[in-house]
């Protein structure tokens, strides 16, 4: 869809406005793609989800018939001060060279950009700074959770026709842990999993860092802005802020695993509509992922025991998105090709 970048944002409270004024579905379009479907020459939900998915890009693209000529991932890299605690099976000087990767086109996320027919954009976010250890402070100031926000809001999405934001942080599966926690309560073995492959004593040190999190900031983590600020991290801001961006452009998302869907949860959290824009791709075998997305009202596209982030996930989706638009735009009628609806069924 053509659309004006947003703005930087002054401040959260800014964006809280934002949204309680979110725009809903185009219901005209929807109807159009409804309509559409039962005239195909096929029995009626022969097609199953792709049918569901066709309508939904109808729906949150404000037109029919839709399309995805132009798909984009912006990859966000952000640096954790609580991967000094040992919550990580890599160390953080991981995350610059990941980052040197993608730009080499050696990771996955380049070859799956290639298979599914995406635009890749990596996005530095003060990889020399961390944010600070979030179990004994705030991992980032208003200043600076704003910056990453708007690092999001920001995107130039003109023309664009799917987003899919993706992650690199080293420590960063216990900042969607603690995030998830703080949004939707629980405790931090609801939430916590093994992330990169951390051994036993790292995945208690893990999950006593959501612990000491949630006692340290207590009650301040029921706003979900201030929850992101206080446990969250600069890329899982900034992926909010570009699912946040979609939507005011109207531009389906598609949501990879645990740290992405941790990050799009503040606006449901924030309002009951909020994601009603984005799809779960595919379900990660991270345990809280699954949690999550049963709590959003997510039912995920695919389920291939996926955990490597970096819209990974998401970019394998696209196979069925690309497949639903094929068969609802490029069928014929029962009309067109002269077949009888009751012996199609």
């Amino acid at each position: 869809m053509s659309a004006t970048p947003l703005a930087p944002l002054a401040s959260l409270d800014a964006i809280r406005a934002l949204v309680r004024t979110l725009p809903g579905p185009d219901t005209a379009a929807r109807a159009a793609a409804e309509a559409r479907e039962p005239t195909l020459t096929k029995p009626a939900g022969s097609l199953g989800r792709l049918e569901e998915i066709a309508a939904w890009l109808a729906t949150w693209q404000g037109r029919h018939p839709p399309r995805l000529e132009r798909v984009r991932c912006v990859i966000f890299a952000g640096n954790h001060g609580i991967a000094a605690k040992g919550v990580s099976a890599f160390p953080p000087e991981v995350t610059v060279q990941m980052v040197q990767n993608f730009r080499n086109d050696g990771a996955a996320v380049n070859q799956l950009c290639k298979a599914g027919g995406a635009e890749l954009d990596v996005i530095e976010l003060e990889l020399d700074r961390p944010t600070q250890p979030f179990d004994t402070d705030a991992a980032m100031t208003e200043a600076e959770v704003l910056d990453a926000l708007n690092a999001g809001l920001t995107l130039d999405l003109t023309d664009v026709d799917a987003l899919i934001v993706g992650e690199m942080g080293i420590g960063n599966t216990t900042a969607a842990a603690a995030l998830a926690l703080a949004l939707f309560g629980g405790t931090a073995e609801d939430w916590v999993g093994r992330g990169t492959g951390i051994d036993d004593a790292g995945f208690a040190r893990k999950r006593a860092a959501v612990d000491a999190a949630k006692a340290f900031h207590g009650a301040a983590l029921a706003d979900p802005l201030e929850a992101l600020r206080r446990v969250g991290g600069r890329e899982l801001a900034a992926m909010a802020g570009g699912v946040l961006a979609a939507r005011l452009a109207r531009v389906p998302v598609l949501l990879d695993g645990f740290i992405c869907s941790a990050s799009a949860a503040v606006w449901q959290a924030m309002t009951p509509d909020g994601l009603d824009h984005a799809m779960a791709a595919h379900a990660s075998v991270e345990p809280g992922h699954r949690r999550l997305l049963e709590t959003l009202g997510k039912r995920p596209l695919l389920d291939l025991g996926m955990r490597l982030g970096e819209g990974s996930g998401a970019l394998v989706a696209l196979g069925p998105l690309r497949s639903a638009l094929a068969c609802h735009t490029g069928m014929a009628t029962f009309a067109e090709a002269g077949v009888s609806a009751s012996e199609a069924s």
